[in-house]
Order: C-alpha cells, then structure tokens, then sequence
C-alpha cells in the first residue's frame, strides 16, 4: 500500500524525538512482557477462554494474533487504499485524487476526516466534551509535507464489502458475545491511516461521555473496539494504553500528563501487533497515539461494541450524531449491519462457521444490492455513549 498521493521528507525531531524513542523502547520491552496476547481460544464447551476474559477484564486490552489470514488482509488493503484513491481531497473538494467525482458525496453523514501533518487537533480542547484535556507534542514536518492528510474513515462498512465481512468475522463476534453478553450491539466502525512521517497524534483520552456517575458504572459499561492491523503497528505508530486503568471511573489525565511533565505519561503501553493480529481496547481505558514520525504506515480497522444495557433508553449521540434516546427500534435497525455482515462473509466463506446473533437469529437477512443501498448512512445511526 502506497499512498503516494501523500509523502514528506523526515524532519529533525530533535530532544523530543530522542526522550520518545526511549520512552517508545521501554514501553515496548513491558509490553511484551504482558501475558494478554495470542492466538483465539475456546473451552470444550465453545465459550472464549477463561483466561483470555480475564487478561483482559484485569488489563483493559488484549492481542489475538493471526486472526486474518493474508488472503482477507490483501482485500482488506486494496479496498483501503482505493477509498483513500477516491476521498475528496479535502473538506471542500467534490474529486478525489485523479479528478474524478469522489465517493460520499451523496451521504448526509460525515465520513471523512482530515488533519494536519503531525499535528494534535484536539487535545486541550472542548472537542467531545472535553475528554482530551492535555495536548500531545507536535513534532515539525518536512518542507513538502501536504497541509492536511486524510486519517479516518467513518461508516466504513458502506464503503467496503472488505471491512463489512470481517465484521461478521465469527471469532470476533464470539469475542464481543463472551465480553458483552448474547444481546450485545454495534457502536461505531472507522478505518484509521497514520502515514509515515505524517500521521497525527490523538492526545490521552478516556472513551465514553455517559455514565460515568452511575452507581452501575463497571468496566466494561462503555464497550470496547476492534482494532484489526493490516500492517502491524509498533511503538511508534500505534496506540498505547494505560492497563487497568479502565477500572478506576474517571481518570484525571490531566494530572497524568503534569506528574509526567511531558506527554510521555507513566505505565502506558504500546500495542505491539503482527499484520493479521486484532487488538480489543476498552473504551474506557486511559489510551492515545503519538504523531507518526517513523517510516511505518499503521492501518487499523475499528469495529465498536457495547452491552444492551448500556445503551437501551440512554441519552447517547452529541459527537457520532444527534443527541436523542437509543430505543429498541433505534438500536434493531443499527443492529441489522450484524445480520448482513454474516451474511456477506458466508458468501464469501461458505465452509466457514458462520456466528448466530441471538437477537436477530429469528430474522433472514440477504446481502445483495438492495441491502447494500438500504445501508447508506447507516452511521448516523451509531450508538455512542
């Protein structure tokens, strides 16, 4: 994957970038000397290991490695790199890079997401309530570097029939079933690309504006995300987490960032994965990203999930969409991205194990062109909390 409509020479990063990288070095030696990766495992009875819920439910995020195989990475990969081929080439443009008319034109949601080089557009702002108090470092950019890059896709799996099978990918849903119960639901789904030399930092956050001063509050009420690599990511490209931090309600990050008088906080980790290896981060740990000042291009495939009850009848929306209540109507119709998703994999996959989704077992759904035309939009609807 090239990506060569965005390229930039290598700066001199100077102190910060020498403190990062050995602030990158350790981090990646504790990393993987946690025991919360490998392969997927079931018992004899076919529930997920004990072991791996627990290593997660303790530390907030967990590696299952070689999950996709090199065939769906390859569709994966060429499917991503032809929507960044076909985006607008900015916020206010209506062609994409070869001037043809872009994708998304015609939707009323935002998808795309644009920002400059090596920068931190959020931290220490009022952006989604506020939840990134502290801003990272940015780093300076080489003399030819674009003014903005494109880093996120939202509502992915309208534009990837690639994202929307790994989405009814079995062993993820068996995943999201054994953490968040039978009757578990969608959030959201993105495709993010940091770009060698380019990508931006996203500052240290907690996930979630809801709930937080529940008495039912746990840790698992905000959910958690997929992060499917198709490149591997490392210490310098991917995302760190502060493990079990998710357990401790509302972190002040910011005391965080001032006791670590940098944005090199302390006893965070970076999320070290092989090109295959799917991540699952819950939301409500402590987590962020460096700008990308390496030469290693990340491209993580996000894919949302929640408990029922958290969601049900709740007050969501006010950053993925509209503020209004999530009613059963509302979360069905969100929720039908599941059936489909099955049933496009099984198509694909026909000797595969297709997963049973308990709420909608009783339902038929068929992933031919009128659904793909009935999905348009379909993340205006998303569940955030």
């Amino acid at each position: 994957m090239s990506f060569s409509m965005y390229s930039s020479s290598k700066a001199d990063y100077g102190e910060h970038d020498r403190a990062l990288k050995q602030y990158q070095e350790q981090g990646t030696k504790k990393a993987l000397a946690m025991s919360n990766r490998g392969p997927v495992r079931y018992d004899s009875a076919g529930r997920l290991d004990q072991s791996i819920v627990n290593e997660y439910r303790n530390n907030g995020f967990y590696i299952f490695t070689g999950v996709l195989e090199q065939e769906e990475l390859d569709q994966l990969k060429d499917d991503v790199e032809d929507i960044w081929r076909r985006a607008p080439q900015n916020e206010d443009s209506s062609i994409d890079s070869q001037g043809r008319p872009a994708i998304g034109l015609d939707c009323k949601s935002r998808n795309f997401s644009w920002v400059r080089p090596l920068s931190d557009p959020i931290g220490g702002t009022s952006f989604a309530h506020g939840r990134h108090p502290a801003k990272m470092i940015e780093p300076e950019v080489g003399e030819d570097a674009p003014e903005k890059i494109l880093q996120i896709l939202l509502g992915s799996l309208q534009f990837s029939e690639a994202c929307l099978r790994i989405y009814g990918h079995p062993d993820l849903l068996r995943i999201a079933e054994a953490i968040n119960g039978e009757d578990f639901v969608p959030f959201n789904e993105s495709v993010w690309v940091k770009h060698p030399r380019l990508g931006g930092s996203v500052a240290w956050h907690q996930d979630g504006f809801t709930h937080w001063d529940s008495p039912e509050l746990d840790g698992d009420t905000h959910g958690f995300n997929f992060m499917a690599q198709l490149f591997g990511c490392n210490a310098a490209n991917g995302l760190w987490v502060l493990p079990g931090s998710h357990l401790e309600g509302k972190v002040d990050i910011r005391k965080l960032v001032d006791d670590a008088k940098s944005d090199r906080i302390e006893g965070a980790v970076p999320l070290i994965c092989e090109p295959g290896d799917v991540a699952i981060c819950n939301r409500q740990a402590v987590h962020g990203s460096f700008a990308n000042t390496s030469d290693d291009i990340r491209v993580t495939i996000n894919m949302g999930f929640h408990r029922l009850s958290s969601v049900l009848n709740v007050v969501g929306g006010g950053i993925h969409n509209d503020v209004e209540t999530y009613t059963e109507e509302r979360i069905a119709n969100r929720s039908r991205l599941i059936g489909y998703a099955i049933d496009a994999r099984k198509q694909k996959y026909p000797s595969e194990d297709s997963f049973v989704y308990t709420p909608l077992k009783e339902q038929q759904f068929v992933w031919d062109a009128a659904a793909r035309n009935s999905i348009r939009d379909y993340n205006l609807d998303d569940l955030g909390i």
